[in-house]
């Protein structure tokens, strides 16, 4: 079947090879979305593994319209009996992006128009429409002319993890969170460090990524549970299916001169289980020092425009001299929308990626601090690069210009768990990996 995820600007790569790591196929990179095709076990893999992915849609039927009645006509056509019953809740949720429909609520009221009359002329009832919890999630996208109705297989957006029991004012996305990290290219190789962590985001995901751990194990309900062919034997297979999962050697640090922020990230941290990888400390950026360990750093740092310190340009400040004194020898990636704060770190990055925040328009930027001058440093890695030759993996083959990683195990068969009983089951899980660590930690030292 045809599938498509969305996700945030300037993620869609990241989307499109975290699919093809799932062995997605007819990958295709659209705006702020992918398409690609898979199978039921896709789908559920999809929406419980993605990192980068806002929700998963299933396209129903695509058509041409320049009126909210010409949508309600085409609608009229789709038999609706195919995904829901007479008796079903269901809610649409509308995009509209068109020169000929300015009211996206009339399109949208239309299109609900079309479903209710298509089951009143067949059964003389009608469904009703549910914000809290609907059975049935649509999503009508018209770009211009061009209509699509699809059924929302996520529900609520999947940068709703689960594990998010508190926040700071205006966190990032885990979403983008999660974007930004893999852009970096850090897969637990080395420390992680986020010195304005707020309520622990990137760490948290820093980690999940690092563990290779589906970021959405703790959420309660996917839509797709109401569907008709719902497989639920298949689903909690997937589900219980942990063999994925890596070991984490490293650390990761997070620091915050708010005391109330590094209790809420404590918070959220031991909400996700992740205690043994994560330490968050009430600390400055002024007196940030980084551990011997070799280490790479990401952060959100405040704007000026939601959060807004006593003086903004001291905050950056503070984080170059920070970077160019006691971060030699790592790379540093910042987030922000404002480049005159950027300036203000008084360094030149060595790499620019746009990224949108909310409703704003940021530069993501990486910066590689070094000893000495710049074009010694600058010669001295290419000379290095020149030398290394890469050799290719085993498991790894070229696919449209992207790495697919080929399955080496076959999947286990896990004993179901019952969704009451899943948040349970996977604490649990987190404490037994601990004791077994901790015994091998033990036996070791004697």
């Amino acid at each position: 079947m045809i599938l498509l995820a969305k996700t945030y600007y300037g993620l869609e790569g990241c989307l499109a090879r975290e699919l093809i790591e799932l062995g997605a196929d007819n990958i295709e990179i659209g705006n702020r979305a992918v398409t690609f095709e898979g199978d039921l076990r896709l789908l559920y893999k999809a929406n419980l593994q993605l990192h980068t992915a806002l929700r998963i849609l299933k396209p129903l039927m695509t058509f041409k319209a320049s009126s909210a009645d010409d949508v309600y006509d085409k609608l009229r056509k789709f038999d609706f009996t195919t995904v829901m019953k007479v008796n079903s809740t269901f809610i649409i949720n509308e995009t509209v992006n068109s020169e000929t429909m300015h009211n996206s609520q009339f399109v949208k009221y239309r299109a609900k128009d079309a479903l209710v009359d298509f089951f009143s002329e067949r059964y003389n009832k009608r469904p009703n429409v549910s914000v809290q919890n609907p059975d049935i999630c649509f999503d009508l996208h018209v770009s211009h002319d061009t209509v699509t109705l699809s059924l929302d297989a996520s529900g609520d957006s999947l940068h709703l993890r689960g594990w998010r029991v508190d926040q700071t004012v205006a966190p990032v996305s885990e979403v983008l969170a999660a974007g930004m990290i893999r852009i970096t290219g850090w897969h637990g190789e080395k420390d992680f460090i986020d010195p304005m962590c707020g309520s622990g985001t990137l760490l948290i995901e820093a980690a999940l990524i690092a563990l290779n751990m589906a970021p959405c194990l703790y959420r309660r309900h996917f839509a797709f549970e109401k569907w008709n062919d719902f497989d639920a034997e298949l689903f909690e297979e997937i589900y219980n299916d942990d063999s994925a999962e890596v070991e984490f050697e490293h650390h990761i640090y997070g620091y915050d001169i708010d005391a109330k922020a590094v209790a809420i990230a404590n918070r959220n941290i031991k909400s996700a289980g992740l205690t043994k990888y994560i330490t968050v400390q009430q600390r400055s950026v002024s007196d940030f020092t980084a551990s011997e360990e070799p280490a790479i750093m990401v952060t959100n740092p405040p704007y000026g425009k939601r959060i807004v310190t006593d003086d903004m340009f001291d905050l950056y400040r503070s984080l170059g001299s920070a970077l160019k004194h006691r971060f030699i020898d790592n790379t540093a990636w910042v987030i922000s929308s404002d480049k005159s704060l950027l300036a203000a770190i008084s360094m030149k990055p060595s790499a620019k990626y746009k990224l949108i925040n909310g409703a704003l328009e940021c530069e993501f930027c990486r910066y590689e601090i070094f000893a000495g001058k710049r074009n010694d440093y600058v010669r001295e890695k290419k000379s290095k690069e020149g030398e290394e030759v890469k050799k290719p993996e085993k498991n790894h083959v070229k696919i449209n210009g992207f790495a697919k990683i080929e399955e080496a195990n076959k999947k286990e068969s896990f004993k179901k768990k019952n969704r009451s009983e899943r948040a349970k089951f996977f604490k649990s899980k987190r404490k037994d990996k601990a004791k077994r660590n901790s015994h091998s930690t033990s036996k070791k030292t004697e």
